[in-house]
C-alpha cells in the first residue's frame, strides 16, 4: 500500500511503525473470509482491509477520529485472525492498537459511552475496587430482562457476565509454592486482576500442576494487571503505567533469585506480556528490562508443554472435551498444537471446535462494550460445539471461558484444571457431581 506521510510526520517513532505497517499491506483481501465481524456484517469498512484503509486516511491527514471511523474501529474485536490469514504479514495489532489511542485523543464520545468505558478501565484491573460493583451484579442479575426491555443492553450484559457467587478474598503478598520434591525449575506466575474474582481455580489448578512437577512458583508483590483492558481502549497512559508497574515487580524478583519463565493462564495477557518489548520499545529506562520480561513470559500450556509433566492417575471416565482455541493464543501467540497434546496425553479424547479461527466474542471488554456482536459470535460458536457433543469445554482464557458459559449448560473449564484433575488434582468444579469418578480418584 502506498503512503504519502510527510517527513515531520515519520520523526514520531508510531507513525513511522504505521507507516510501516500500511505498506506492507496488498490489498489481497485474504483478510475479510477470516475476520468475525466482516463474516456477520458483509461491511468492507468492518473487515481489516477497510479499517486499514480509514486508519490510514485519518492518521496521513493528522484528522481527528470521526464518528464513522469510531464505529467501525470499535467493532474490531482484536482477535487477530487476520494475522493469521494475511500472506504479507501485516501487524494489524500494532496498527489498531495505534488508531485506538489516536481516538482517545482526538474523539470525545458520548457521555454513556464515557462513563462506561471510564468504570471498565478503573475497576476491571483493580479486584478491591471490583470486587463491590460484582457483588452488585450478583444481586442484580434477574434486572437482565428489565434492562434489556429498557434499552439498557451494555448493564444487561454486565449482569449476564457476572458469576453466580463471589469467591473469597485472594491471597495477598509475595508467596512461595515450593515444589514436590527436587527443584526442577522456578517460575513467577501472573495473579491477574479478573481472574482471582472470575475463576480463582485456574491459577490453583496451574500452581499444583507446576508444583507437582518439581517446579518452584513465585507470586510476586506489587504485580497487577497487565494492561491489556487500557491498552485496547486506546488509554495508553495508564496501560503503559501498569506495564511498568508489573516490570518494576518481576525485574525484582529476577534479580533476586532468578525465573524461568513468567507462568501465564489468561490467554489475553499473555499476548499482551509478550508484546511489553515492542510497548516499551522507545522508553530509555524500560526498554531493555520490557525485553527481558516479554522473553520469559509463557501461557501456562506453552511452558508445561516443554517440561516432561506425569503421567495420568487413576481411573476415569471417558470424557470428550471440545477445545476452543481462544484468538489470543492462536493467532496472537500462535499457540494452537500444545494444549491439545497435553490434553491428549491426559487421557481425553479432544475435538477441534469447527470454525474454530473465529472469536467467541469475547475479546476483553468487547461483550460489555459490544452485547449484540458478541452474543452472535458466541451464539455461532456454541451452535458449531453442539456439534460435537463433548462432555466438557476447554478454553485457556477468562474470557472465553466467561463468555462459553453464559449460553450453555456444558461445563466451560480451563485446560490446564483437566490437566490438574488427570494428574492427582481436584474435579474442577462442576465436574465432580457430573463425572463422579475421578480421574484422581479424589472426587
Amino acid at each position: 500500500m502506498q503512503t504519502s506521510f510527510t517527513l515531520a510526520q515519520l520523526a514520531d517513532p508510531n507513525i513511522a511503525e504505521a507507516d510501516k505497517i500500511l505498506r506492507a499491506c496488498v490489498h489481497c483481501g485474504f483478510c475479510t473470509a477470516t475476520c468475525p465481524t466482516y463474516v456477520l456484517l458483509g461491511d468492507e469498512l468492518d473487515s481489516p482491509r477497510g479499517r486499514i484503509y480509514l486508519i490510514k486516511d485519518m492518521l496521513e491527514n493528522e484528522r481527528a477520529a470521526t464518528t464513522d471511523v469510531v464505529k467501525h474501529i470499535d467493532r474490531c474485536l482484536s482477535c487477530l485472525s487476520c494475522m493469521t490469514t494475511c500472506p504479507a504479514g501485516v501487524h494489524y495489532m500494532h496498527l489498531v492498537d495505534h488508531a485506538r489511542a489516536h481516538i482517545e485523543e482526538t474523539y470525545r464520545r458520548p457521555l454513556a459511552d464515557r462513563v462506561i468505558r471510564y468504570t471498565l478501565a478503573k475497576l476491571l484491573p483493580r479486584p478491591k475496587l471490583f470486587r463491590f460493583p460484582l457483588l452488585l451484579a450478583v444481586l442484580g442479575k434477574p434486572l437482565i430482562p428489565v434492562m434489556q426491555a429498557l434499552g439498557f443492553n451494555r448493564v444487561a450484559a454486565m449482569l449476564r457476565l457476572a458469576p453466580v457467587k463471589i469467591p473469597p478474598h485472594p491471597p495477598q503478598g509475595r508467596r512461595v509454592a515450593l515444589p514436590q520434591g527436587e527443584r526442577k525449575g522456578r517460575v513467577a506466575m501472573l495473579s491477574g486482576c479478573v481472574a482471582p474474582l472470575l475463576s480463582p481455580q485456574i491459577n490453583e489448578a496451574a500452581g499444583r500442576v507446576l508444583t507437582r512437577n518439581g517446579i518452584e512458583v513465585v507470586y510476586v508483590a506489587g504485580e497487577g494487571c497487565c494492561g491489556a483492558l487500557a491498552h485496547h481502549m486506546g488509554r495508553e497512559h495508564e496501560a503503559l503505567a501498569q506495564v511498568r508497574t508489573n516490570i518494576d515487580a518481576w525485574i525484582a524478583e529476577i534479580d533476586n533469585g532468578a525465573l524461568d519463565a513468567i507462568v501465564i493462564t489468561a490467554s489475553g495477557c499473555g499476548t499482551t506480556i509478550k508484546d511489553y518489548g515492542y510497548m516499551l520499545r522507545n522508553d530509555a529506562v524500560y526498554a531493555d528490562k520490557a525485553a527481558r520480561v516479554s522473553a520469559l513470559a509463557r501461557d501456562v500450556s506453552e511452558y508445561l508443554a516443554s517440561i516432561n509433566i506425569g503421567a495420568p492417575v487413576g481411573d476415569a471416565p471417558s470424557l470428550k472435551v471440545a477445545y476452543h482455541s481462544a484468538c489470543s493464543l492462536q493467532h496472537g501467540q500462535k499457540i494452537d498444537r500444545e494444549p491439545k497434546e497435553l490434553l491428549s496425553r491426559a487421557g481425553f479424547a479432544v475435538a477441534d471446535v469447527p470454525e474454530g479461527h473465529l472469536c467467541c466474542g469475547s475479546a476483553g471488554t468487547y461483550n460489555v462494550l459490544q452485547p449484540e456482536l458478541a452474543t452472535k459470535l458466541r451464539d455461532r460458536k456454541l451452535a458449531n460445539i453442539a456439534r460435537l457433543a463433548p462432555d466438557i469445554i476447554a478454553a485457556g482464557n477468562i474470557g472465553c471461558i466467561t463468555q462459553i458459559a453464559g449460553g450453555t449448560g456444558t461445563p466451560v473449564v480451563h485446560p490446564v484444571e483437566l490437566i490438574d484433575w488427570a494428574t492427582g488434582g481436584p474435579a474442577p468444579p462442576g465436574l465432580a457431581i457430573r463425572f463422579p469418578v475421578s480421574r484422581a480418584g479424589t472426587a
